[in-house]
């Protein structure tokens, strides 16, 4: 009776679930505002507000470079990976202009097939998180905080809602270190820089002005584990001196932000597949994990493979490292872990 009604449970979980588990946020562009001017429809309005969603979409997972081979895509071929719109309340305006408010779902499935058709990888960012310490040298002095223009206006130029840069507060921990290496600042290990942030995505960056015609950026980047320095020039042909500054921290924020989604990529083409083993108690049930699972948009589909009185044997497709699927998981309170082999999966 016992395995009747546990096949039963396992019937109902996979029917109501489709075997696909994935959520589209990631693909999901809100708050797109459309000027309404005229007679114009709201069909035409519409199209306007995907267009729009489509590039503010492209922008925020692709790589730079990639964006560009997808210029030519058709309107056409970019409606048809629209799932649904919703059309909000007209935007708050004191002008005569009406301002309409859209979001726009797009498809996971129509979009991963249009990644894989053009050989694109995308990046889905789950620690949004930047640590980020930029460095002023002129004239040969280092200024850290005080006189620091790029420590004070960082997050007042070019605000991004992709990744959030966190500027460590004045500690003469940090003053110190960075006067013991003034000289070899390129090697200096963040770990140590951040102590307090160790485990987080941490940078830094040092803006050097060479002579009165170009700026050096060198930056400092660590992020799951992995060292990157780079280093940028920045003429100053034609700019005033705050404009050259503002030009600097959006050139400081794109790059950051391009390599952040460089260790953060999702090859659609390549998925993995993990074999688990769950174990069903009264504080482990199937229904719960199908719910948590469902809100993993890196999980493609997941299939029964084996069950018995008191375990489901489960396969699961998915896409990108498995390090990032075990760490979306344990947000979802669910521990991956390997014994003798197998690999189990369970509920806190």
């Amino acid at each position: 009776m016992k395995s009747y009604k546990l096949i039963f449970i396992i019937l109902i979980v996979f029917l109501k679930t489709g075997n696909v588990l994935s959520s589209n946020n990631i693909f999901d562009v809100n708050n797109i505002e459309i000027e309404k001017t005229g007679k114009i429809s709201y069909d035409a309005l519409a199209n306007q507000a995907i267009l729009k969603g489509f590039k503010q979409l492209i922008n925020k997972v692709l790589l730079k470079e990639d964006t560009k081979k997808l210029q030519d895509l058709q309107f056409a071929e970019v409606k048809e990976l629209v799932n649904y719109y919703q059309v909000l309340d007209s935007a708050d305006d004191k002008t005569t202009v009406e301002k309409i408010n859209f979001n726009i779902s797009f498809d996971k499935d129509k979009i991963h097939k249009l990644f894989y058709k053009t050989g694109i990888s995308y990046s889905k960012i789950t620690d949004k998180e930047l640590f980020i310490l930029p460095i002023l040298k002129k004239n040969n002095q280092i200024f850290i905080y005080n006189q620091n223009y790029f420590y004070s206006n960082l997050n007042k130029v070019d605000d991004t809602e992709l990744i959030e840069f966190i500027l460590p507060l004045e500690n003469i921990e940090i003053i110190k270190n960075i006067n013991l290496n003034i000289n070899n600042l390129l090697n200096l290990d963040l770990r140590k820089l951040f102590s307090e942030y160790s485990g987080k995505n941490l940078a830094l960056v040092l803006i050097e002005e060479k002579n009165s015609k170009e700026k050096n950026l060198f930056f400092i980047f660590k992020i799951l584990g992995k060292k990157i320095v780079k280093n940028i020039k920045l003429n100053k042909i034609n700019l005033n001196e705050e404009e050259l500054n503002k030009k600097i921290i959006n050139k400081i924020k794109q790059e950051l932000i391009n390599l952040i989604k460089s260790q953060n990529l999702i090859d659609v083409t390549i998925p993995s597949f993990l074999n688990v083993q769950f174990k069903i108690s009264k504080n482990n049930n199937l229904v719960e994990l199908t719910s948590k699972l469902n809100k993993i948009d890196l999980i493609e589909n997941i299939y029964i493979q084996e069950f018995n009185n008191d375990s489901v044997f489960l396969k699961i497709k998915y896409l990108g490292k498995l390090a990032k699927i075990i760490k979306q998981l344990e947000n979802k309170k669910i521990i991956l872990k390997l014994n003798n082999g197998q690999w189990n999966i369970k509920i806190i």
